[in-house]
């Protein structure tokens, strides 16, 4: 609601605190939380609390289950287009040929299958809150999946019905994890096995406490040549690696190339200075041997050009990585350098680190390298997986690597040479006021296309439901360091808009190269960033999202205080919409249409939060028919909007929201074409929890 509401009617105000729950990225107890979806009457719910159940699944429309594993299958089926091989895709356009699904029949998508993977924790009774945010992949008629507590499971793609399951036992506990979740898993054939032999299709899960195992594709299996009974340990060999603490971890899936499985990692950043390293790996995908490594901080040199004492680590690649199998490149996004928010003791540029790297996939050479942000002191990590492309503009044909940045911009990179396709100015930016912070003094803005976020938030913008919380927006935004993006932190705090989560949060791009568009989720939040001297208290933050946390930066002169600029009533100080869903010409750079993503209905009774959008966490899918498929907001639905207009054509309801990416395949050749989407809320974003990986198809 943008009128305001005068003090004069305390009732009014009473009901929004009575009615409203916070907004969802407040941490919360949320056993009455998870919902089951309704199949027929015969919906299933997970345990109380949170406690893992047994597996449990609902077909509809009169499905069988199919055998755990096909008798006698003689011959792996060739990868083609009616099948989703990679978590995301290889390329990470997050595109299908398939168009079974249109414009037109949409409106008719119904649920086919329902299957509860009974792994899910709101974060109480000493287990690790979960996010249940994986794309399936889809080969051999078989979905392949992590869940949050890292069991990987296989399941029949015509039926839902349950094949295998694998635990690698990671420890679910508060102390141990905090938060638990796993994007994908990787899968590859060995060209020189036999067809029938063990392991000749493998699949590849990355483990939250930092293994790299290899499974039997048909039973689950561990491949016993693989490393050491079948799986790497990804913490030795590691800088900065430390026994008594738990800041190296795997969310993302592998990315296989030829006959080499790469990982990169996730990292807790801003602990402490020194920060295990950000190594990218490659490891080979028969017996588990590295093949090659690349540190993206190996050039630390201030902007003198002289070489300094720099203590840091991180600036790893904890997002999806892409592949150019023509010219043998594997695309890579890194984050920032620990610790985040004070970089006196690294001083420079800190090249390779927020940026979009391509190295040489057989070698891991670097080929050439761009900085979307220099020095960075905010946490802007180049979270989304690149998109590869092709740009045809002025009569050429441009193959592109495209970069969606938490700043809110997109940059559109050469793929032979990394230069910019479209004009990036270098524009002078605030000087930082803490001694010792030497922040950069220009980061680089694409001229196009123009950001997709708001970047600045002055008093005279604040907004709220009534006047006094309007008021109160205003009185604290003028209290704060508030002089647009790139206002480095300080010691009386300093609005970062967009905020940490973005921008353009992990859930990635999705390319229709066939009409020339990209398309791209956005947050719209502000943030606040606060430096505290010789600041030793609090526990490290790290990725997860809460209303305020306290990080020590250990070893660095201040330690950091993060929280959201929100009202008394718990709302963004900064115009809605929060979330919005955006397509760009690839062409021309400019943005088609911009449409609010998402409702906070589920968190209050207003009229107007329909029109709000929502913090979103996952992203789209786009199919040759041209539909967009995107859950990701806090609401628990899944939508299609039309590619070309972004009208909305239908939604559905799910029994917990989706902060995951869908995916679509055909099981067979001919047959129907699913959509499925895993709803399992996010823990420490208050959104409805739920295990439950839905399959949508026509009737």
């Amino acid at each position: 609601m943008r009128s305001s509401t005068p003090p004069t009617q305390p009732r009014r105000v009473r009901r929004l605190l009575s009615s409203m729950i916070p907004l969802a990225i407040i941490c919360m107890p949320l056993a009455d939380a998870i919902v089951a979806l309704p199949l027929n009457g015969r919906g299933v719910r997970a345990g109380d609390r949170g406690l893992p159940v047994g597996n449990t699944r609902q077909l509809l429309n009169g499905g069988a289950p199919s055998d755990i594993v096909a008798a006698g299958a003689k011959r792996w089926a060739q990868t083609s287009a009616e099948e989703w091989p990679v978590a995301g895709s290889l390329d990470g356009s997050h595109g299908s040929p398939l168009g079974d699904v249109t414009p037109a029949n949409v409106h008719t998508l119904q649920v086919r299958w329902v299957y509860r993977t009974g792994d899910v924790s709101n974060g109480q009774d000493s287990i690790s809150g979960t996010g249940f945010q994986a794309t399936p992949l889809m080969v051999d008629r078989t979905l392949y999946f992590p869940t949050p507590f890292g069991r990987v499971i296989a399941l029949d793609a015509e039926t839902g019905a349950e094949r295998w399951t694998f635990d690698p036992g990671i420890d679910r506990s508060i102390n141990a994890q905090r938060f638990m979740t796993s994007r994908g898993v990787a899968t590859w054939v060995d060209p020189a096995a036999p067809i029938e032999s063990w392991c000749a299709r493998r699949i590849l899960v990355a483990t939250l406490d930092a293994r790299l195992i290899a499974l039997d594709a048909r039973t689950g299996r561990r491949c016993r040549g693989f490393g050491t009974g079948g799986e790497v340990n990804l913490r030795h060999g590691v800088r900065n690696i430390r026994p008594d603490r738990n800041d190296y971890r795997q969310t993302s899936p592998p990315t296989v190339v030829q006959d080499l499985v790469i990982v990169g990692s996730s990292i807790i950043d801003n602990s402490r200075v020194e920060s295990p390293s950000g190594v990218v790996r490659a490891f080979d995908a028969r017996n588990g041997r590295l093949r090659w490594s690349w540190e993206p901080l190996v050039d630390l040199a201030d902007t003198s050009g002289s070489e300094s004492a720099v203590r840091s680590g991180a600036a790893n690649a904890w997002s999806s990585f892409s592949v150019d199998t023509a010219r043998n490149l594997v695309i890579i996004p890194t984050g920032s350098p620990s610790p985040d928010h004070s970089g006196g003791l690294r001083p420079g540029p800190n090249r390779h680190a927020n940026s979009v790297v391509a190295l040489e996939a057989t070698t891991g050479a670097l080929v050439w390298a761009y900085q979307l942000v220099h020095h960075d002191l905010w946490d802007y990590d180049i979270a989304s997986q690149p998109a590869l492309a092709d740009v045809r503009r002025d009569g050429q044909v441009t193959p592109v690597v495209i970069a969606a940045a938490k700043t809110g911009s997109l940059f559109f990179l050469d793929r032979n040479t990394g230069r910019p396709l479209f004009p990036v100015e270098e524009v002078r930016v605030p000087a930082s006021d803490v001694p010792g912070e030497g922040a950069s003094a220009t980061q680089p803005v694409p001229v196009l296309p123009p950001p997709l976020v708001p970047t600045s938030l002055t008093p005279d913008d604040a907004w709220g439901i009534t006047a006094l919380d309007r008021l109160w927006c205003r009185d604290r935004i003028a209290g704060l360091r508030s002089e647009g993006i790139f206002t480095p932190p300080s010691l009386r705090g300093t609005v970062a808009f967009p905020g940490f989560i973005g921008g353009m949060a992990w859930g990635g791009l999705a390319v229709d190269s066939r009409r020339g568009l990209v398309v791209t989720n956005t947050n719209r939040l502000a943030g606040i960033i606060t430096l505290v001297p010789n600041a030793g208290r609090g526990q490290g933050s790290g990725s997860t999202i809460q209303l305020r946390t306290d990080s020590p930066q250990e070893g660095a002169p201040y330690g950091v205080r993060r929280e959201l600029l929100l009202s008394p009533l718990r709302l963004p100080c900064n115009a809605p919409p929060w979330g919005t869903l955006v397509a760009v010409d690839m062409a021309t750079g400019s943005v088609r249409w911009e449409v609010p993503l998402g409702s906070m209905r589920d968190l209050t009774t207003l009229a107007d939060a329909t029109e709000w959008g929502s913090v979103s966490l996952g992203g789209p899918l786009v199919t040759s028919a041209g539909l967009v498929f995107i859950g990701a907001s806090m609401d628990r639905r899944l939508r299609a909007f039309d590619v070309l207009t972004g009208e909305q054509l239908w939604s559905a309801a799910l029994p917990a929201s989706a902060q995951a990416t869908p995916m679509t395949y055909r099981a067979t050749p001919g047959g129907r074409q699913y959509i499925v989407v895993a709803a399992g809320g996010h823990a420490m974003m208050g959104s409805a929890l739920g295990d439950h990986l839905v399959a949508f198809a026509l009737p």
